[in-house]
């Protein structure tokens, strides 16, 4: 299964939040690339931070090719574990952020 990276203690503040991550979690993150596919797992932010979370994991699975690289939102661990689950079993998925309900991830239809 691939890596999974927590992703906490982010400001507030999208702005704030991005500028952290690529200060504190970046190289972190490359360092996991370099060994195996990667899934940050981001806590629950509102509207603001999608778009720096999208540009991140999109520009990461650009560079890592043939990595494949996804992030989800979530807060409920039974929901990341399933989504984990999920995206081993689906090879075709990079350059994701899926958010997460408290139900997760449902099982992959076949």
């Amino acid at each position: 299964m691939a890596q999974s990276l927590n992703v906490n203690g982010l400001p507030a503040a999208a702005l704030a939040a991005a500028a952290d991550f690529h200060a504190r979690i970046l190289a972190q993150a490359e360092d996991s690339l370099a060994r195996d596919d990667l899934t940050l797992v981001f806590t629950p932010a509102d509207h603001t931070h999608r778009g720096w979370r999208l540009a991140v994991v999109q520009a990461l699975a650009r560079a890592h090719t043939p990595r494949r690289v996804n992030a989800v939102e979530s807060d409920s661990p039974a929901a990341i574990s399933a989504a984990l689950t999920y995206l081993a079993a689906a090879p075709g998925v990079t350059g994701q952020v899926l958010r997460l309900d408290s139900h997760g991830a449902g099982p992959v239809v076949g």
